[in-house]
């Protein structure tokens, strides 16, 4: 019935299925009376925003074939921007406001203003870090981005209007579950449609072979910057968000090894695969909860949280270093081992 309907109205109609889901499930989730729930929504909405993060990375690493290390410094640009402007502009405009529908509603326009503005300067600093750079490959690419990302921390340490070495404080609580996962849906809707386009061939074209890619006529350099500033515009809006949950922002939270954290979940679920992606980023972000029952039972009280992880994705690549789903969709792993499991089934006799 569906595809009977003009494209517009059917994504419209499965947006608003989307949003009524997210409400039920907003409230619902406040409504549980399970003792520490508020730890278990703050680990959800964590999930969410690295969700974001891995698809939007995996546009830049998995799709368009370039090696990425400073996804932090994206993230970093759109959150302390959407911060400083929920905090210096929007949030005493909002407080001048009786309480009530009306403000609740100013509030939500707000965020949706500063987290687009982070985005955009985001795809901004990507388009700038992109243009000179991706005429580079392979390491020296990656050895770019890497100092891009520290350039982007260390700028950030010597502004004192953002809180400096000392943090970004007193940020409006404005983010919560329901906007971090509509983020996040439409994070992998737009990943997924992108590469079901025109732009979304020619990255994989790029990735392939680069210099096969130049000879059918595909401007590289300009289909990796495309995606640099996708990748980056969406890093930047779920760095936004990250900023109006947790309240309190600080350098030290964008070093490279957040970079390496988020590359980390694009390679283990498989560069290219967006499922790949979401299931990786929810493993990588439970885990180490997760292992925190391990404690109590070391000597001293020492942590070896750390120690497991990394050697659990060191035994993973050892033995998978395609990563869970390689290049393929979870349904596409799932179908291929359905069919295989009929072939292989005795005839009936």
């Amino acid at each position: 019935m569906t595809k009977s309907l003009p494209w517009w109205l059917r994504d419209l109609l499965w947006l608003a299925l989307f949003v009524a889901v997210l409400v039920g499930l907003a409230y619902g989730l406040d409504a549980i009376p399970i003792v520490g729930m508020a730890y278990y929504n703050r680990i959800l909405v964590l999930m969410g925003i690295n969700i974001t993060l891995a698809v939007s990375l995996n546009i830049i690493n998995g799709h368009a074939g370039q090696f990425s290390l400073g996804h932090a410094g994206f993230m970093a640009v759109g959150a302390y921007f959407s911060a400083y402007l929920t905090f210096y502009h929007f949030a005493p405009r909002l407080d001048k406001m009786p309480a009530g529908t009306e403000q609740w509603l100013m509030q939500n326009v707000f965020l949706v203003i500063a987290v687009l503005c982070g985005g955009l300067l985001a795809a901004l600093a990507g388009y700038l870090v992109g243009l000179p750079s991706l005429r580079l490959r392979g390491d020296y690419l990656a050895i770019v981005t890497l100092g891009f990302g520290e350039i982007i921390r260390v700028f950030i340490l010597n502004i004192d209007k953002i809180g400096a070495a000392r943090g970004f404080s007193g940020i409006p609580h404005w983010g919560n579950f329901f906007w971090v996962f509509l983020v996040c849906g439409l994070a992998i809707v737009i990943s997924w449609r992108l590469v079901q386009s025109s732009v979304g061939r020619a990255f994989l074209a790029v990735r392939e072979d680069q210099v096969a890619a130049e000879a059918m006529g595909i401007d590289t350099t300009r289909y990796k910057v495309k995606a640099f500033v996708i990748g980056s515009f969406l890093a930047g809006v779920a760095g936004g968000l990250y900023a109006h949950y947790t309240m309190y922002l600080n350098p030290q939270t964008f070093m490279f090894v957040k970079s390496f954290e988020v590359v980390a979940m694009v390679v283990l679920g498989g560069l290219g695969s967006i499922s790949g992606s979401v299931v990786a980023a929810v493993i990588l972000t439970f885990l180490p909860e997760g292992l925190r029952s391990v404690k109590d039972y070391m000597p001293g009280g020492r942590d070896p949280r750390m120690v497991i992880y990394s050697i659990m994705l060191i035994v993973l690549m050892l033995t998978r270093p395609q990563g869970l789903f390689g290049r393929r969709e979870l349904w596409q792993v799932f179908g291929r081992k359905k069919k295989r499991d009929q072939s292989e089934a005795p005839p009936v006799q």
